[in-house]
């Protein structure tokens, strides 16, 4: 099944570009190219993609703002924010607005391809550079900052899910036994109001536990 791409970005460059990356990929086509906020809004009812990259840098409405509106009308539309921003605040607001992805402009073909295929199984894909900033913030944080409703243990779990480690894994790293690994990840998963490891993950960032 070919999947449907759409992309917004004011910059004919970067449209350009990314269009000619994946023109020669037989399982994506391209079915529309917007240049602004408002052409998007107009667009994607028309254009029915399965994914739009979304810069988030727009002349009329921001991409944080767009996001909000389009997964409003259009809930089973998968965004992946496209932007030269690494700012952690940015990508946690299109991540709390339902956003499924988050790019840097300097994708190569694979990347882009596998942010892709990763959204429309129901995944959120974060570029490694953005995924180890948020980890590396994350080590920084102070137990202030961290919100009461997590044991220590259980951010520790926390943080070790987000690192994507398995069950053996985060036992053999914490010292505990999978059992236990397997109870703080359920407590977990009750406090956040999560159905799996990818809404862990996902509320966690939403409520800055990550």
């Amino acid at each position: 099944m070919v999947t449907k791409i759409a992309i917004t970005d004011d910059h004919e460059m970067v449209l350009q570009g990314i269009v000619s990356m994946l023109e020669n990929t037989p399982e994506v086509t391209f079915v529309g190219t917007y240049k602004n906020a408002n052409e998007t809004i107009e667009g994607v009812p028309k254009d029915k993609p399965d994914v739009l990259l979304l810069d988030i840098n727009l002349p009329d409405i921001n991409g944080i703002d767009l996001s909000k509106q389009l997964l409003k009308k259009h809930p089973d539309l998968k965004i992946i924010g496209l932007t030269n921003f690494e700012d952690l605040s940015f990508v946690k607001r299109m991540l709390k607005n339902g956003v499924h992805g988050y790019l840097l402009k300097n994708t190569d073909k694979l990347e882009l391809l596998t942010a892709i295929t990763t959204v429309l199984s129901g995944d959120l894909f974060l570029q490694t550079d953005i995924h180890k900033k948020l980890l590396s913030q994350t080590n920084t944080t102070s137990d202030n900052g961290l919100k009461p409703n997590l044991t220590r243990r259980e951010h520790d779990v926390l943080v070790a899910i987000s690192e994507e480690l398995t069950t053996q894994e985060i036992s053999e790293k914490l010292f505990i036994s999978p059992k236990t690994v397997e109870t703080h990840r359920m407590n977990i998963m009750s406090k956040l109001g999560a159905k799996n490891s990818v809404g862990i993950i996902k509320i966690a960032i939403e409520k800055e536990l990550l």
